[in-house]
């Protein structure tokens, strides 16, 4: 779920300096002194010492105009609070939607090399999924939506009750980018590095250029999206770390 995003308007920095500060109910982002706040007005907390000190840092990297493109942690944070607080069912609900049609259950039927690359990538996951969540998810063959075992889906909807709105903002962004629940599940798990998980997630496009070469405006687009999928493991990491 993205955060915010940037208006024609642009404020230009008038703070001299961004720091953490612990405050009633977790950690706040004090611009000299000043507490932020969302877009929506309500108190700028975060649940970590950690996750505060990498928001302020963006602050305090800003110069001249400010870049909201460049502040995805403080986008994430603002989401989880004015969105995803007030409409959580909802979101788990679009989360949980992304179980039902996972991008590691649809094989393609043909040609035999890609068939063979998207079975050595995505079976290790399924079966993850089945001993450690509880969810053993099918795969068919084609893009028509074929259903899941209810036992299976029910089990993935419940791992979304361990999160809170930080973390829920984090696995959101992870699922929507790769397309796959359970990669998102396992990124949040440390099953494996992200690096090694978004590659997973993108075996097509790999066997595409690897077929017809590289287009640049398309490698543009996947390098930007594999750094969000990155960010959003690091702003899991960071909003439940200790501090």
């Amino acid at each position: 779920m993205s955060g915010q995003a940037g208006s024609a308007w642009a404020p230009r920095r008038f703070w001299t300096a961004a720091e953490a500060a612990e405050a009633e109910g977790g950690f706040a982002v004090l611009l000299d002194g000043r507490p932020l706040r969302t877009p929506g007005k309500a108190p700028f907390l975060l649940p970590g010492r950690p996750l505060a000190e990498a928001v302020a840092a963006e602050w305090q990297a800003q110069e001249g105009v400010v870049r909201p493109d460049s502040m995805p942690l403080t986008r994430a944070a603002n989401t989880a609070i004015d969105r995803v607080r007030p409409q959580r069912p909802a979101v788990e609900a679009e989360i949980a939607r992304f179980g039902e049609t996972d991008l590691l259950c649809y094989r393609a039927a043909a040609p035999a090399g890609l068939v063979a690359a998207q079975a050595a990538a995505w079976d290790p996951l399924l079966d993850w999924a089945a001993e450690a969540l509880g969810a053993r998810l099918h795969p068919v063959t084609g893009v028509i939506p074929a259903p899941q075992p209810e036992a299976s889906l029910a089990a993935l909807r419940r791992q979304l009750g361990r999160f809170d709105a930080f973390g829920l903002v984090a696995l959101h962004e992870l699922v929507a980018l790769s397309g796959s629940l359970v990669i998102g599940l396992a990124a949040e798990a440390g099953r494996e590095p992200p690096a090694t998980l978004w590659e997973r997630a993108h075996v097509d496009e790999a066997w595409q250029v690897a077929q017809w070469g590289e287009d640049a405006e398309a490698e543009a687009t996947m390098a930007r999206r594999r750094q969000e999928f990155l960010t959003a493991v690091r702003f899991l990491a960071l909003g439940r770390a200790a501090g």
